[in-house]
Order: structure tokens, then sequence, then C-alpha cells
């Protein structure tokens, strides 16, 4: 589990790998926070390639960044999801809030 964090241009994308579940995500959360508090991106993209495992902690950590980033106006982005993951992502309804998409796509598939 970790996670490698760029920033600039007003973007933010965290790259996030392996498990994301009860253990994982408040290390996660705190890395993702540190940074996004200190720069205040306009974007936040939580990049799913490499996770190999999530259960609804992932839900969580997703709900929590677009939280701190409305509060301040910016938007997030959930990118490279894998079939499943995209799934409990639609099916929790984030996709009303923030653009989500799939592994391979060259759009985002947002309902």
């Amino acid at each position: 589990m970790g996670v490698q964090i760029n920033s600039g241009n007003g973007i933010l994308t965290a790259y996030i790998d392996g498990e994301i579940d009860h253990h994982t995500a408040p290390a996660l959360r705190g890395q993702i926070d540190e940074v996004i508090r200190s720069t205040r991106p306009r974007e936040v993209r939580l990049d799913f390639y490499n996770v190999t495992f999530m259960d609804s902690s992932g839900v969580g950590l997703v709900m929590g960044r677009y939280r701190i980033v409305r509060d301040y106006g910016g938007n997030v982005r959930v990118c490279n999801l894998s079939d499943s993951a995209y799934k409990v992502m639609q099916l929790s309804g984030l996709s009303k809030l923030m653009q989500i998409s799939r592994r391979g796509g060259d759009k985002d598939e947002t309902d």
C-alpha cells in the first residue's frame, strides 16, 4: 500500500498503489490531505490504476477528499478504476458528484 503524489499547475494527482481497506485508508488519507491542505489545488485526481483491492474504505477515501476540496471550490476526479471498483463508485452515487472513469477509457464515463 502506498501513494505517490505529483502536484503542479493547480492539479494534484495521487497515484494509489495496493489495497484500500480500513487498515490502509488512514495512512493514505493523511498523506493526500497533507498535500491538499498545503497546495489547495483546483483539481485533485485520484488514480486507481494500481489498486488491487478496495472495500467501502475506498468510497470513504474519495468522499473525504471531495469534502475537503469542495470547501474551497476545487473538484475531484477519480480515474483508472477497475470494472469492479467502477461499479462500486457508481452504486455509491459518487458519479453524481465528480467525474469517474474506468481503466483504459479515453473519456470519463458518468451518468
